[in-house]
């Protein structure tokens, strides 16, 4: 059997991520008492039942603090009686979340009592802290779009096999800050800038004429070489603890030119040693997943 924990902050789409998991074929329950989820998961396993073979949870911060606390433990206990477990979570910026919920004029679950808006967030990320840090992937909700989370969990959760190390290399924008599901971050803001050059500006990455001008840069060329080494040093030993997911950041000012060119550079090289690879660039507009 395979299960999945989708918990995170509220107004961050932890419900959209159910509802995608659902559509993917999940049997699904959203605001799960962790406190029941041994309950759920032997009932579920028991007598040979095979009719529940994906099984995704939603936990959130309602649960009891001590049960919050307990949930890294009983994960560790699954992934050792062979169940095949992740815990997903998804953040957005504070000022995201106080948007979102000023647009859907919903109350935050923990704002009780008086409770200001900004307060409850904050209460909420403390008391998920422990889970953030037990996460097996954090997806960052706050420039995403429901397709883009659909494609994020598609590619990177429902398409990794068991046993399979998912990496994705992500091109960013310094100026829009540091992607916060980030394993390593790269900067390439020390390279020779394309956009300083009038003919290029417009471009992107992705096309030749910017290609062709970085690959004729040494700096450009080394630090590829440096970063492609620990890469490919480094992903054999995350395959080799089971870890499910890497990410990659590669930023650059605007994340237009050298982090884009360097992301796809990098992922094509690192498919010849390890499959999944995907990209992705949070700064050309439109930002799914790809292979290629």
């Amino acid at each position: 059997m395979r299960l999945i924990i989708v918990s995170g902050l509220s107004g961050s789409g932890k419900s959209v991520a159910l509802h995608i998991l659902e559509d993917l074929g999940y049997y699904c329950v959203d605001n799960m008492p962790a406190a029941l989820l041994k309950s759920v998961i032997k009932e579920v396993t028991s007598d040979g039942d095979e009719s529940v073979q994906m099984l995704a949870l939603g936990v959130d911060a309602r649960n009891r603090q001590e049960d919050l606390e307990s949930l890294p433990r009983l994960l560790k206990e699954l992934k050792q009686q062979k169940i095949q477990t992740e815990l997903l979570f998804l953040q957005s910026s504070d000022d995201v979340l106080l948007q979102r919920y000023s647009e859907s004029r919903r109350r935050h679950p923990l704002a009780e009592h008086g409770t200001a808006l900004r307060a409850a967030i904050d209460k909420e990320r403390e008391l998920m802290s422990v889970i953030v840090n037990a996460a097996d992937l954090i997806i960052d909700t706050s420039r995403t779009s429901v397709y883009e989370l659909a494609d994020t969990i598609r590619e990177r959760v429902d398409r990794r096999s068991s046993q399979s190390l998912s990496v994705l290399i992500e091109s960013f924008g310094f100026k829009n800050g540091i992607p916060a599901d980030a394993d390593f971050v790269f900067d390439m803001r020390c390279l020779p800038n394309p956009y300083w050059t009038v003919e290029l500006r417009g471009l992107t990455g992705r096309d030749k004429e910017v290609s062709d001008f970085l690959d004729a840069q040494d700096a450009f060329v080394r630090m590829f070489e440096d970063i492609l080494g620990f890469l490919r040093r480094w992903i054999p030993e995350y395959d080799d603890v089971h870890r499910g997911y890497l990410t990659v950041a590669i930023g650059c000012t605007g994340g237009q030119h050298r982090s884009v060119y360097m992301t796809e550079k990098l992922a094509a090289a690192l498919r010849d040693m390890h499959d999944p690879v995907l990209t992705r660039h949070n700064e050309l507009g439109s930002h799914p997943l790809s292979k290629t």
